[in-house]
């Protein structure tokens, strides 16, 4: 495949991957949405089927990695050279700040009714001395929209959940579909994926919103910092690292495992 299909095939996969997951969350968090409190297992199963479109459109393209933690492991396994794995990660960051920044703009007025409703304002920890309050540290109140966070801050926890569900993603996806020539996951395999994608939801989703992609988290994360939003708290840059590291691990250990042990 050349680079320019490397390219193309990961930023559009990745931006409608991120544009659909990431509008399951606005849709059932943000006020004025008529999806809003549909619950957890509306956005697991929106993820997954989110990953499922991605993945089915960039696979003739690119082999839909769609996630640096399923390039690396790739490229270890020996199906993609290390030398493309650089427009791999660049293409799926561009993508998914693609996704994000299309999220805001199918949701414009539901943001504006969130983060101006009086209640939600009221909420917005303050931090004392700061005079531009919407680059306060703490994460914002919809910033669960764009980029994940963990419900209990322990850095260890956070970094073993997070090294665990990519490991269970990446070895799957090692495991039934991607091959040696780079011809990418055939249509049962993207289907299978886009599971253990709703299956990891609901399984180890719970402590951390399950990120299990570096670029689907710092992507969209960059895009909140910039966008023009009243309210919107803090981008939480001081756990930023965890949903990037933390995945590249479980990637590499996912990539390690299927060589020395399945194969």
């Amino acid at each position: 495949m050349s680079h320019f299909d490397i390219f193309i095939g990961e930023v559009t996969g990745t931006a409608l991957l991120i544009l659909l997951g990431g509008g399951v969350v606005a849709g059932v968090v943000l006020k004025r949405s008529k999806a809003q409190n549909a619950g957890w297992l509306a956005i697991s199963f929106g993820w997954g089927f989110a990953v499922m479109v991605g993945a089915y459109l960039s696979a003739p393209l690119s082999g839909a990695h769609l996630n640096p933690a399923v390039t690396l492991a790739l490229a270890i396994e020996g199906g993609t050279r290390w030398s493309d794995v650089p427009l791999y990660i660049g293409s799926q960051l561009l993508g998914a700040m693609i996704g994000a920044f299309l999220v805001w703009v199918a949701y414009q007025g539901q943001f504006k009714a969130h983060l101006t409703d009086p209640e939600i304002v009221a909420s917005q920890p303050r931090v004392e001395g700061l005079v531009d309050q919407t680059s306060a540290p703490e994460a914002g109140p919809v910033l669960g929209v764009f980029s994940t966070g963990p419900e209990v801050r322990n850095v260890a926890q956070n970094m073993l959940t997070e090294i665990i569900a990519t490991f269970v993603l990446v070895i799957a996806i090692l495991t039934q579909g991607l091959n040696d020539k780079g011809n990418g996951l055939g249509v049962l395999g993207v289907l299978i994926t886009a599971f253990v994608v709703v299956s990891i939801g609901l399984s180890l989703g719970g402590p951390t919103g399950y990120a299990i992609n570096p670029a689907r988290d710092l992507g969209p994360r960059i895009v909140h910092a910039l966008l023009p939003l009243p309210n919107k708290g803090g981008s939480d840059w001081s756990y930023a690292w965890i949903p990037v590291v933390a995945p590249l691990i479980g990637g590499a250990l996912a990539g390690g495992y299927y060589n020395w042990v399945l194969t």
